[in-house]
């Protein structure tokens, strides 16, 4: 089922599937999200709950006893229900269930508030641990922008200047080697494929909290993620987009222990509590 929300900026549509973000238009009906075409990635922009990334052997420990979760986990392919919905906010919310106990023995409640301000999509999450123990947990997100022209014609921009290390992928886990990413006077940083050669580029701490995509020298859209403290940027070889994504957690490093609670970047929310975060995107 499809949400559609539409004020005098913008119109949005949201599949329950996963209570994904698939559409965002401006008035000119210039689409700003990634198509989907499988050709090169399937998704629009996934949700990652409850761990963001891979973990080593897709399996974690807890209270001595071992779980499987694949990467990214499972709230993407779950159907959300819609439990408010007006011209310019809907909520979506998933509970666990049995099957999701077998993989993630917690019993929570995970909702995901979209609302439009003028020409700004929020997006907010909601994790509630329902059980009488600390529940630890990741949450991310994972838009893919469109991006019509040469790859080689867009850039990006962060708000801050800042020295950019970002860790390497090695078979999808958390290498203990860095990189720097140069930024230009602006900020900025060219976008090109041989950037993803080893995967997404992972940021585990940022001082910028908005990052922009530029096409030539014009702002198209701005991701800002105050809440958020890593960041990941990725795209497929020759694909017409570039996900930026804000995490809260990441995937496992290529030393970790496998205990769920000596995850590096994992969350804890205290028994019958709730976390909250949000971010924002821009359509400039």
């Amino acid at each position: 089922m499809k949400t559609t929300l539409d004020n005098a900026y913008l119109t949005v549509q949201i599949n329950s599937m996963g209570a994904e973000l698939i559409s965002i238009k401006d008035k000119k009906n210039t689409e700003y999200m990634w198509e989907g075409n499988p050709k090169f990635w399937g998704k629009h922009s996934p949700v990652l709950f409850p761990i963001v990334g891979a973990l080593k052997n897709d399996t974690y420990q807890y209270n001595g006893k071992n779980y499987q979760l694949s990467r990214h986990g499972f709230a993407r392919e779950m159907e959300f229900n819609l439990i408010e919905n007006s011209a310019t906010k809907a909520i979506f919310a998933i509970a666990s269930n049995a099957d999701t106990l077998l993989k993630y023995p917690f019993e929570f409640e995970l909702q995901i508030i979209y609302t439009l301000v003028k020409n700004n999509i929020q997006i907010e999450y909601q994790v509630v641990n329902k059980n009488a123990y600390d529940m630890p947990f990741s949450i991310g997100a994972h838009p893919a922008f469109a991006l019509p022209k040469e790859f080689e014609e867009y850039s990006l921009q962060f708000s801050e200047k800042e020295q950019l290390h970002y860790n390497i992928l090695e078979n999808n886990l958390i290498a203990d080697t860095t990189k720097e990413l140069p930024l230009d006077y602006s900020n900025s940083i060219a976008l090109e494929y041989s950037l993803f050669e080893n995967d997404a580029l992972i940021f585990k701490n940022l001082q910028s909290k908005t990052v922009s995509i530029l096409e030539g020298k014009r702002e198209i859209v701005r991701v800002h993620y105050e809440d958020f403290p890593s960041l990941g940027i990725w795209t497929m070889p020759n694909a017409p987009f570039l996900c930026i994504e804000p995490w809260l957690g990441y995937a496992d490093t290529v030393n970790c222990t496998g205990n769920i609670f000596e995850k590096e970047g994992i969350l804890v929310v205290q028994p019958n509590e709730q976390f909250h975060s949000k971010y924002t995107i821009e359509i400039i």
